[in-house]
């Protein structure tokens, strides 16, 4: 699996992946924490517990029982302040832009809702780069299950083994592979260099920038 000659569509994960919201969203779970007399977070302590939806972040953080309240006050403080305090990942930029120019057509496939996923690639002037945004609101069943990759991988007309996923975390190894397409990994969010050796990618990055050495222009590309 992964015969990078075969491919031609590349699925990013967002968080830790692209950019760096950490700051972001730890500001926004700490008001959350605030609400119901909680000490707030450190950014350290926020970075693991990232990636596997608001809803488990904010279990995680505040109890099940609250859930509801919580997601509601963290969308509202999150709407504010998501733009001017998310940034681009080193290499980020300059990569896609030449994977763009190479032909490839690319994705987005998070944990995190589509609708603030558009509105931080439109602040960071990435949103021309991207064919698909999907998120848990836009899908049945959230990461790990492939659904989300399944369905980007149908609407932009490619096969599974045309495709390869991008990601910083064990979990977007698991979704790879359940979705049937190679996964490259890059330790640029919250998961080590040995958890990802350990969930087994099929290229572990030194950084993101590798991905140029990697995946070659592909014939006819503008």
């Amino acid at each position: 699996m992964g015969n990078r000659q075969l491919i031609r569509g590349i699925i990013f994960d967002f968080d830790g992946t692209l950019i760096d919201s950490y700051e972001a969203i730890t500001e926004s779970l700490n008001h959350v924490r605030s609400a119901f007399a909680l000490p707030g977070y450190a950014v350290e302590q926020v970075r693991p517990m990232v990636g596997h939806g608001l809803e488990k972040l904010i279990a995680e953080a505040i109890g099940p029982e609250r859930v509801d309240e919580g997601v509601r006050l963290f969308r509202q403080s999150y709407a504010q302040l998501c733009e001017r305090k998310t940034s681009i990942l080193p290499q980020v930029k300059q990569t896609l832009d030449a994977l763009d120019g190479r032909g490839y057509q690319m994705a987005i496939a998070s944990n995190k809702p589509s609708y603030f996923a558009r509105d931080i690639l439109k602040a960071l002037e990435m949103e021309h780069l991207f064919v698909e945004v999907l998120g848990p609101n836009d899908v049945e069943r959230p990461k790990p299950d492939p659904e989300m990759l399944e369905t980007i991988i149908m609407r932009i007309g490619l096969s599974p083994e045309e495709t390869v996923y991008v990601g910083d975390m064990p979990l977007d190894v698991e979704v790879g592979r359940r979705a049937g397409v190679a996964v490259y990994a890059v330790p640029t969010g919250s998961a080590s260099r040995d958890d990802l050796l350990q969930a087994r990618p099929d290229r572990l990055l030194h950084r993101f920038g590798d991905l140029l050495a990697i995946l070659p222009a592909l014939t006819g590309a503008r």
